[in-house]
C-alpha cells in the first residue's frame, strides 16, 4: 500500500484509524452507563437526557464542531481547565479530532446497546437479583453478556461514523497535514487542487474499503441479535 499511496496519503489513513479507534474506546464507558440509564431507569429529565444524546445526529456537523470550539478550545470554559490543571489542549490537535468524531458517533452507539438491553429478558435480571446479587452484579454477569452482539454492533457503528466525521472535526480542530487531517479532509484538499483527482480517488476507495467492512460486520452482528431476540 505505501508504494501506491503517498506519504501524506498514508499519514492520513493512518491518522483516521488512530482517531477513529480512539473515539470508539473513550465512547464505550460512557455509552454503557447511558444507554443502560435509558433503557432501565426511571427518572426526571430521561426524555431530555435522550434528546440530549440524539442532538448530534439533528444539528449540522458545523454547528457541533463550532460548539466543541467554544466549549473545549483554548479560551473554552472547559478547554481553558483541562489546560490549567492537566495541560490538555483539544483545539487543533489529534485529540480534539477524536472527541469531535465520538461526540458525532455517540447516538449511534448508545441506540445501538440501549435497543439491546430492552431486550434482555427482565426475569433473568430478576431471578439474579432474587439469589443476592447487587445490580452492578446482575448487569455485569447477566445483562452485559446477552447484549453483547448490540455492543459491538453499536461500537463498529461509531467507528464507521467516526471514519467519516468532516463537518464537526474541520470546524473544531481544522485541516492540518499529520496532526488533524483525516481521511475526509484529505479527499477535500484534493478536490481543491489542480491534478488532485487521482489521490481524492484513492482516499475514496480506501474510505469506502473500510466503511462498508464495517457495515457489513455491524449487520451481521445485527442479525444475531435479531435471532437472540426471536428465540428468547
Amino acid at each position: 500500500m505505501s508504494d501506491w499511496l503517498s506519504a501524506e496519503e498514508w499519514t492520513a489513513v493512518r491518522l483516521s484509524l488512530l482517531v477513529a479507534t480512539t473515539a470508539m474506546l473513550a465512547s464505550l464507558p460512557f455509552g454503557l452507563a447511558i444507554a443502560w440509564l435509558l433503557a432501565r431507569g426511571r427518572f426526571w429529565g430521561k426524555s431530555l437526557l435522550d434528546a440530549l444524546v440524539h442532538l448530534p445526529l439533528i444539528l449540522p456537523p458545523v454547528v457541533t464542531g463550532y460548539l466543541l470550539l467554544i466549549g473545549f478550545g483554548r479560551r473554552g470554559p472547559i478547554g481553558q481547565w483541562l489546560y490549567d490543571w492537566f495541560g490538555i489542549v483539544l483545539s487543533f490537535r489529534w485529540t480534539g479530532a477524536a472527541l469531535a468524531c465520538a461526540v458525532m458517533g455517540f447516538p449511534l452507539l448508545v441506540r445501538a446497546i440501549r435497543l439491546s438491553i430492552e431486550a434482555v429478558d427482565r426475569k433473568l435480571e430478576d431471578a439474579a437479583g432474587t439469589l443476592g446479587a447487587n445490580p452492578f452484579w446482575v448487569f455485569l454477569t447477566v445483562t452485559l453478556p446477552l447484549c453483547l452482539p448490540g455492543i459491538l454492533a453499536g461500537m463498529i457503528l461509531c467507528f464507521a461514523k467516526a471514519m467519516g466525521e468532516f463537518g464537526a472535526t474541520i470546524t473544531f480542530v481544522s485541516n492540518i497535514p499529520g496532526e488533524t487531517q483525516t481521511l475526509p479532509s484529505a479527499i477535500y484538499t484534493f478536490t481543491q487542487v489542480p491534478g488532485g483527482d487521482a489521490g481524492a480517488l484513492r482516499l475514496t476507495l480506501i474510505s469506502i474499503a473500510i466503511s462498508v467492512s464495517a457495515l457489513f460486520f455491524s449487520e451481521a452482528l445485527a442479525r444475531i441479535v435479531g435471532k437472540r431476540i426471536a428465540i428468547a
